[in-house]
């Protein structure tokens, strides 16, 4: 197995987005120009020199752009510039809608165009601002869409925006702006510190103004990892109530409901994000997010029933990132319900993707899927066919190494458990389980779809090392917080290993979780014996 080269993992969020149709309604500009508008999307004050025709159409761009409804902000600041040609902002607006600095997505020559419909050069553009304060905005877009790579371009527009905040201090959207571009400062990779940074700037917005949808949104952003999501909370609670016009507000509440393992707001967001009607969803963002939450849940026949009509509404050609998602929630639904016997588990896809996880993590799936019908020659062949796909990534996506090398390590261990070779078992698992600890936390649903520490666990169980496995169960619960899987075997291992406490904590926690559960789950019945320690 060649040694794993994890640099960075980029967020797949983007690929596998969807936006739900939302009616638009007249956005209300009171001459305080404090907007307020009756689709519920928020509320800002963001005063500009454009004209009356031309503001509300701006400010209404404005909040879309916050909950990241980026098309719609796009053709609302086209608007603006319908109704005032000469209003620099619209255009400087339309063109941040081609930057998603969460996802590391921008699309330069789209940005540029909406720029020279304003004027051809960067000069004449800046002529066109009325104030000050609206050149230094033109200034910061100018500078991202400038010459240069990405990265610096990046860089150097958090930098001009954050100078617009200590020029105008008053000027809460300059804030918003930087936290946002500082969500954006490693290309996609959350870091710490840059991300405590931009939660703290959006949270003095937030608590200023609780109806700022920026603020909320990146709030959230900041914080949906496991370790900081309490600190979200809040603004999650908010969020929901401030921009119900905004599907991704819906949705983007999910983030720290996930991070939590609070999986009936999960479920209950991602309903609302996806639209009313069930029968016409199809794979995407909010559709993944929601299925995940059901399998959590112990919703398992919901989640089968919903993952039915995703394959039945995929269309032909894929859009999007369509395949990507069905393939996720197929594994997710599948590794975690653990029905082997399932049609799902034995459903051919029969695609490949661009996807640095989707590809592998469908090739896992029929491998584990085979040794669990007692195939170990399959699932090895299938391990050693990962395995090949990362040494032959080298050099190229780095990410796609690490998802294929991590999923081909968790299959061969797994396979050698089955073969009773327990020592080089958990020796592959350390290895899958440094590999998966090495990549950043990541929001949503796990990227790595068995979890390197709940498999390590569960084979080092299998091996008579009860101890040992509830520390890694303990570990896979750090990362992902009330995960079913990862409780059953925590409270499996502190049982066998005699630890009273914390199997019937681990319990209780389950019970908790799956308090609508399919009554039909094998586990339940296990549940109360555990917890005595009785088996």
């Amino acid at each position: 197995m060649p040694k794993l080269i994890v640099a960075r993992v980029r967020r797949v969020a983007a690929a596998v987005s969807v936006w739900s149709a939302c009616s638009v309604a007249t956005v209300a500009v009171p001459n305080s120009a404090l907007a307020q508008q009756s689709e519920k999307l928020g509320t800002i004050s963001f005063p500009t020199s454009g004209s009356a025709a031309a503001q509300p159409e701006f400010i209404r761009g404005m909040l879309l752009y916050y909950s990241f409804e980026y098309g719609r902000a796009a053709d609302a600041f086209r608007a603006a510039q319908k109704a005032d040609p000469s209003f620099a902002l619209a255009y400087a607006g339309e063109a941040l809608t081609f930057t998603h600095q969460v996802w590391d997505e921008q699309d330069i020559n789209a940005a540029r165009a909406a720029l020279n419909r304003l004027a051809p050069t960067a000069a004449a553009r800046r002529g066109k601002a009325g104030t000050e304060r609206e050149r230094m905005y033109m200034d910061a877009v100018e500078i991202l869409y400038g010459d240069g790579p990405k990265p610096r371009r990046d860089t150097l527009f958090t930098i001009a925006i954050e100078r617009i905040e200590r020029a105008f201090p008053d000027d809460d959207d300059a804030q918003v702006i930087h936290a946002l571009g500082l969500l954006g400062w490693n290309q996609g990779v959350r870091e710490f510190t840059t991300y405590m940074q931009a939660g703290a700037i959006a949270e003095g917005v937030l608590r200023r103004y609780p109806d700022h949808p920026g603020a909320a949104h990146f709030v959230i952003h900041a914080f949906d990892d496991p370790i900081h999501a309490p600190l979200g909370l809040w603004a999650a609670r908010l969020y929901s109530k401030i921009a119900p016009a905004a599907p991704h507000a819906q949705h983007m509440t999910s983030h720290i409901f996930v991070a939590l393992g609070m999986w009936d707001d999960v479920i209950s967001q991602n309903v609302i994000a996806a639209g009313p009607r069930p029968d016409t969803h199809r794979a995407g963002h909010y559709t993944w997010w929601l299925n995940y939450g059901y399998v959590q849940a112990g919703r398992h026949a919901e989640a089968s029933r919903h993952l039915e009509t995703m394959r039945k509404n995929v269309r032909v050609p894929h859009r999007g990132g369509e395949m990507p998602a069905l393939i996720m929630m197929r594994a997710h639904y599948v590794l975690d319900s653990e029905r082997w016997n399932d049609p799902i588990a034995s459903w051919d896809l029969g695609t490949t993707t661009t996807s640095p996880f989707a590809t592998p993590a469908d090739r896992f799936v029929a491998g584990y899927v085979a040794l669990k019908r007692g195939d170990t020659v399959a699932a090895s062949t299938i391990a050693a066919d990962l395995a090949k796909s990362a040494a032959l990534s080298r050099g190229g996506a780095v990410e796609f190494e690490g998802a294929a090398g991590i999923l081909a390590m968790e299959l061969r261990g797994a396979a050698l458990s089955a073969q009773g070779k327990h020592a080089e078992a958990i020796a592959a698992l350390v290895s899958a389980t440094t590999a998966e600890d090495a990549l950043p936390f990541e929001f949503g649903p796990p990227m790595i779809p068995k979890p390197a520490h709940e498999l390590a666990g569960e084979v080092l169980l299998a091996a008579g090392q009860a101890a040992d496995a509830q520390a890694e169960f303990q570990k896979s619960l750090a990362r992902t917080p009330l995960r079913p899987r990862s409780l059953i075997g925590l409270a499996r291992a502190a049982s066998a290993a005699g630890d009273k406490a914390t199997a019937e904590s681990a319990v209780n926690r389950l019970r908790a979780v799956w308090h609508a559960a399919d009554k039909d789950i094998p586990e339940l019945a296990e549940l109360s014996r555990l917890a005595a320690n009785k088996e």
